[in-house]
Protein backbone atom coordinates (compact mmCIF):
# COMPACT_ATOMS: atom_id res chain seq x y z
CA UNK A 1 0.00 0.00 0.00
CA UNK A 2 1.25 3.55 -0.42
CA UNK A 3 2.64 5.31 2.19
CA UNK A 4 0.34 7.66 4.06
CA UNK A 5 2.64 8.96 7.15
CA UNK A 6 5.93 9.19 8.43
CA UNK A 7 7.71 7.80 11.49
CA UNK A 8 11.18 7.56 12.67
CA UNK A 9 12.19 3.78 12.04
CA UNK A 10 10.48 4.26 8.26
CA UNK A 11 12.58 7.51 7.85
CA UNK A 12 15.48 5.63 8.96
CA UNK A 13 14.90 2.94 6.54
CA UNK A 14 14.43 4.84 3.63
CA UNK A 15 17.45 6.89 4.48
CA UNK A 16 19.61 3.52 5.00
CA UNK A 17 18.29 1.95 1.86
CA UNK A 18 14.77 2.90 -0.43
CA UNK A 19 14.40 -0.70 -1.07
CA UNK A 20 14.08 -1.52 2.39
CA UNK A 21 11.92 1.14 2.53
CA UNK A 22 10.12 -0.37 -0.39
CA UNK A 23 9.76 -3.93 1.14
CA UNK A 24 8.80 -2.83 4.78
CA UNK A 25 5.97 -0.45 3.32
CA UNK A 26 5.20 -1.18 0.22
CA UNK A 27 5.37 -4.76 0.14
CA UNK A 28 5.08 -5.38 3.92
CA UNK A 29 7.48 -8.53 3.43
CA UNK A 30 7.52 -10.15 6.78
CA UNK A 31 10.70 -10.56 8.63
CA UNK A 32 11.98 -12.94 11.08
CA UNK A 33 12.17 -11.70 14.89
CA UNK A 34 15.47 -11.73 15.97
CA UNK A 35 16.89 -11.90 19.78
CA UNK A 36 18.25 -7.97 20.04
CA UNK A 37 15.33 -6.89 18.83
CA UNK A 38 13.22 -8.67 21.26
CA UNK A 39 15.12 -8.37 23.81
CA UNK A 40 14.52 -4.79 23.13
CA UNK A 41 11.12 -4.72 23.41
CA UNK A 42 10.87 -6.95 26.69
CA UNK A 43 13.42 -4.83 28.37
CA UNK A 44 10.95 -1.40 27.41
CA UNK A 45 8.16 -3.15 28.51
CA UNK A 46 9.56 -3.96 32.03
CA UNK A 47 10.59 -0.53 32.50
CA UNK A 48 7.23 0.83 31.43
CA UNK A 49 5.09 -1.28 33.82
CA UNK A 50 7.38 -0.57 36.57
CA UNK A 51 5.99 2.91 36.84
CA UNK A 52 2.97 1.43 37.68
CA UNK A 53 4.09 0.54 41.48
CA UNK A 54 4.65 3.30 43.83
CA UNK A 55 7.78 4.88 43.68
CA UNK A 56 9.10 2.97 47.17
CA UNK A 57 8.84 -0.37 45.27
CA UNK A 58 10.71 0.47 42.08
CA UNK A 59 13.52 -0.93 43.09
CA UNK A 60 15.99 -3.31 40.97
CA UNK A 61 14.75 -6.73 42.17
CA UNK A 62 11.22 -5.43 41.51
CA UNK A 63 11.62 -4.69 38.02
CA UNK A 64 13.72 -8.35 37.37
CA UNK A 65 11.14 -10.07 38.92
CA UNK A 66 8.54 -8.79 36.26
CA UNK A 67 10.70 -10.17 33.09
CA UNK A 68 9.27 -13.60 33.36
CA UNK A 69 5.56 -12.43 33.14
CA UNK A 70 6.32 -9.44 30.44
CA UNK A 71 8.01 -12.43 28.48
CA UNK A 72 4.67 -14.36 28.88
CA UNK A 73 2.83 -11.44 27.43
CA UNK A 74 5.27 -10.67 24.90
CA UNK A 75 4.69 -14.35 23.28
CA UNK A 76 1.25 -13.83 23.73
CA UNK A 77 0.61 -10.91 21.80
CA UNK A 78 3.47 -12.07 19.24
CA UNK A 79 3.93 -15.48 19.01
CA UNK A 80 6.41 -15.27 16.51
CA UNK A 81 9.04 -14.76 19.33
CA UNK A 82 8.77 -18.35 20.25
CA UNK A 83 10.27 -19.15 16.77
CA UNK A 84 13.71 -17.67 18.54
CA UNK A 85 14.01 -20.43 20.93
CA UNK A 86 12.83 -23.24 18.71
CA UNK A 87 16.02 -25.22 18.66
CA UNK A 88 16.45 -25.00 22.34
CA UNK A 89 14.88 -28.03 24.08
CA UNK A 90 16.89 -27.51 27.30
CA UNK A 91 15.75 -23.98 27.45
CA UNK A 92 19.51 -22.94 27.83
CA UNK A 93 19.32 -20.24 25.35
CA UNK A 94 16.54 -18.50 26.19
CA UNK A 95 17.80 -18.53 30.28
CA UNK A 96 21.04 -16.86 28.90
CA UNK A 97 18.56 -14.42 26.95
CA UNK A 98 16.30 -13.69 29.67
CA UNK A 99 19.57 -12.99 32.41
CA UNK A 100 21.06 -10.85 29.88
CA UNK A 101 16.81 -8.83 29.65
CA UNK A 102 17.87 -8.89 33.38
CA UNK A 103 21.25 -7.43 33.40
CA UNK A 104 19.68 -4.54 31.37
CA UNK A 105 17.14 -3.86 33.48
CA UNK A 106 19.27 -3.86 36.45
CA UNK A 107 21.90 -1.33 34.66
CA UNK A 108 18.89 1.08 34.59
CA UNK A 109 19.39 1.48 38.08
CA UNK A 110 22.55 3.10 37.73
CA UNK A 111 21.66 5.21 35.62
CA UNK A 112 18.38 6.78 36.56
CA UNK A 113 16.44 6.39 39.64
CA UNK A 114 12.54 5.34 39.26
CA UNK A 115 11.81 6.34 43.03
CA UNK A 116 12.34 10.26 42.18
CA UNK A 117 10.36 9.99 38.52
CA UNK A 118 6.64 10.36 37.67
CA UNK A 119 6.89 9.81 34.31
CA UNK A 120 3.82 12.27 32.41
CA UNK A 121 3.64 9.71 29.44
CA UNK A 122 4.36 6.25 29.16
CA UNK A 123 4.38 4.88 25.32
CA UNK A 124 2.90 7.81 23.81
CA UNK A 125 1.72 7.51 20.36
CA UNK A 126 2.33 10.91 18.98
CA UNK A 127 0.97 11.95 15.45
CA UNK A 128 1.11 15.83 14.08
CA UNK A 129 0.25 17.05 10.59
CA UNK A 130 2.52 19.88 9.56
CA UNK A 131 1.29 22.94 7.24
CA UNK A 132 2.22 20.24 4.25
CA UNK A 133 0.19 17.72 4.96
CA UNK A 134 2.50 15.50 5.60
CA UNK A 135 1.74 13.44 9.38
CA UNK A 136 4.15 12.23 11.25
CA UNK A 137 3.97 9.46 13.97
CA UNK A 138 5.67 7.46 16.59
CA UNK A 139 5.40 6.32 19.71
CA UNK A 140 7.85 7.74 22.58
CA UNK A 141 9.23 5.67 25.37
CA UNK A 142 8.70 8.62 28.47
CA UNK A 143 7.75 12.27 28.48
CA UNK A 144 8.70 13.60 31.95
CA UNK A 145 7.24 17.42 32.68
CA UNK A 146 9.11 19.32 34.97
CA UNK A 147 6.77 21.49 37.79
CA UNK A 148 7.48 24.45 35.57
CA UNK A 149 6.29 22.94 32.48
CA UNK A 150 9.64 22.21 30.81
CA UNK A 151 9.49 18.38 29.12
CA UNK A 152 11.90 15.65 28.69
CA UNK A 153 11.92 13.03 25.79
CA UNK A 154 13.59 9.64 27.41
CA UNK A 155 14.34 7.04 24.67
CA UNK A 156 15.91 3.25 26.17
CA UNK A 157 18.01 1.75 23.88
CA UNK A 158 19.62 -1.68 24.85
CA UNK A 159 22.38 -1.72 22.18
CA UNK A 160 25.63 0.53 23.19
CA UNK A 161 25.96 4.36 22.75
CA UNK A 162 27.18 4.66 19.48
CA UNK A 163 30.63 6.58 18.86
CA UNK A 164 30.62 10.55 19.22
CA UNK A 165 30.82 11.07 15.25
CA UNK A 166 27.41 8.89 15.05
CA UNK A 167 25.77 10.61 17.52
CA UNK A 168 23.71 13.14 14.93
CA UNK A 169 22.46 10.02 13.73
CA UNK A 170 21.42 8.62 16.76
CA UNK A 171 19.60 11.97 17.94
CA UNK A 172 17.82 11.73 14.41
CA UNK A 173 14.62 9.76 16.02
CA UNK A 174 14.35 12.37 19.56
CA UNK A 175 14.41 15.51 17.07
CA UNK A 176 12.01 14.18 15.43
CA UNK A 177 9.36 13.30 18.50
CA UNK A 178 10.61 16.47 19.69
CA UNK A 179 9.42 18.38 16.27
CA UNK A 180 6.06 16.40 16.88
CA UNK A 181 6.11 17.64 20.37
CA UNK A 182 6.13 21.23 19.28
CA UNK A 183 3.89 20.99 16.30
CA UNK A 184 1.41 19.54 18.58
CA UNK A 185 2.15 21.60 22.05
CA UNK A 186 3.54 24.54 20.88
CA UNK A 187 6.24 23.66 23.60
CA UNK A 188 9.98 22.32 22.37
CA UNK A 189 11.31 19.92 24.62
CA UNK A 190 13.83 21.59 27.12
CA UNK A 191 15.74 17.68 26.93
CA UNK A 192 16.33 15.18 24.98
CA UNK A 193 17.89 11.80 26.97
CA UNK A 194 18.96 8.56 25.25
CA UNK A 195 19.15 6.16 27.90
CA UNK A 196 22.03 3.35 25.75
CA UNK A 197 21.08 0.40 28.48
CA UNK A 198 23.72 -1.76 26.72
CA UNK A 199 26.76 0.19 27.70
CA UNK A 200 25.78 2.50 30.95
CA UNK A 201 25.44 5.36 28.98
CA UNK A 202 23.28 8.23 28.83
CA UNK A 203 23.50 11.02 25.55
CA UNK A 204 21.45 14.15 25.72
CA UNK A 205 20.47 17.15 24.05
CA UNK A 206 18.88 20.49 24.25
CA UNK A 207 16.87 21.42 21.17
CA UNK A 208 16.16 24.75 20.10
CA UNK A 209 13.91 25.76 17.36
CA UNK A 210 16.38 26.01 14.80
CA UNK A 211 17.58 22.50 15.06
CA UNK A 212 13.47 21.95 14.81
CA UNK A 213 13.11 23.84 11.86
CA UNK A 214 16.38 21.80 9.55
CA UNK A 215 14.79 18.51 10.70
CA UNK A 216 11.35 19.34 9.54
CA UNK A 217 12.68 20.34 6.46
CA UNK A 218 14.56 17.50 5.87
CA UNK A 219 11.78 15.21 6.45
CA UNK A 220 9.55 17.49 3.64
CA UNK A 221 12.67 16.39 1.39
CA UNK A 222 12.76 12.89 2.49
CA UNK A 223 8.88 13.04 1.84
CA UNK A 224 8.72 14.57 -1.42
CA UNK A 225 11.81 11.46 -2.73
CA UNK A 226 9.61 8.59 -1.27
CA UNK A 227 6.68 10.33 -3.09
CA UNK A 228 8.48 9.87 -6.21
CA UNK A 229 9.60 6.48 -5.66
CA UNK A 230 6.28 5.57 -4.68
CA UNK A 231 4.67 6.80 -7.97
CA UNK A 232 7.58 5.85 -10.08
CA UNK A 233 8.45 2.48 -8.67
CA UNK A 234 11.99 3.43 -8.55
CA UNK A 235 13.18 2.04 -5.08
CA UNK A 236 16.86 1.66 -5.04
CA UNK A 237 19.18 -0.14 -3.12
CA UNK A 238 21.92 1.10 -1.21
CA UNK A 239 24.64 -1.46 -0.04
CA UNK A 240 26.11 -0.53 3.10
CA UNK A 241 27.80 -3.24 5.86
CA UNK A 242 23.91 -3.25 7.29
CA UNK A 243 23.17 -5.49 4.61
CA UNK A 244 24.59 -8.50 6.19
CA UNK A 245 21.22 -8.02 8.67
CA UNK A 246 18.71 -8.12 6.57
CA UNK A 247 16.06 -10.11 6.16
CA UNK A 248 15.26 -9.94 2.33
CA UNK A 249 18.81 -10.49 0.42
CA UNK A 250 16.79 -13.45 -1.60
CA UNK A 251 14.98 -10.04 -2.96
CA UNK A 252 17.66 -7.87 -3.54
CA UNK A 253 19.21 -7.38 -7.00
CA UNK A 254 22.66 -6.52 -4.58
CA UNK A 255 22.40 -10.05 -3.77
CA UNK A 256 21.00 -11.71 -7.36
CA UNK A 257 17.60 -11.40 -6.15
CA UNK A 258 13.98 -10.39 -7.57
CA UNK A 259 11.78 -7.73 -6.17
CA UNK A 260 8.33 -8.77 -5.98
CA UNK A 261 5.86 -7.30 -8.83
CA UNK A 262 5.54 -3.78 -7.37
CA UNK A 263 1.60 -3.67 -6.61
CA UNK A 264 1.20 0.31 -7.19
CA UNK A 265 0.47 1.61 -10.19
CA UNK A 266 3.39 3.58 -11.90
CA UNK A 267 4.30 6.72 -14.17
CA UNK A 268 7.36 7.89 -16.25
CA UNK A 269 9.61 9.96 -14.78
CA UNK A 270 11.68 10.44 -18.03
CA UNK A 271 14.46 8.32 -16.57
CA UNK A 272 13.90 5.23 -18.09
CA UNK A 273 13.21 3.61 -15.16
CA UNK A 274 10.45 0.93 -15.11
CA UNK A 275 8.43 -0.47 -12.02
CA UNK A 276 11.31 -1.98 -10.64
CA UNK A 277 13.42 1.09 -11.00
CA UNK A 278 17.11 1.19 -11.46
CA UNK A 279 17.98 -1.05 -9.26
CA UNK A 280 21.60 -0.65 -9.19
CA UNK A 281 23.78 1.33 -6.37
CA UNK A 282 23.71 5.37 -5.49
Amino acid sequence: MAPTSLSPSRASDFMQCPLLYRFRVIDRLPEKPSPAAARGTLVHAVLERLFDTPAGERTAPRAKALVPGQWDRLRESRPEVTELFADDPTGERLAQWLAEAEQLVERWFTLEDPARLEPAERELFVEAELESGLRLRGIIDRVDVAPTGEVRIVDYKTGKAPRPEYAEGALFQMKFYALVVWRLKQVVPRRLQLVYLGSGDVLTYDPVPADLERVERKLHALWEAIRRATETGAWRPRPTKLCGWCDHQARCPEFGGTPPPYPLPVRADGSGTGAQGRMGPD
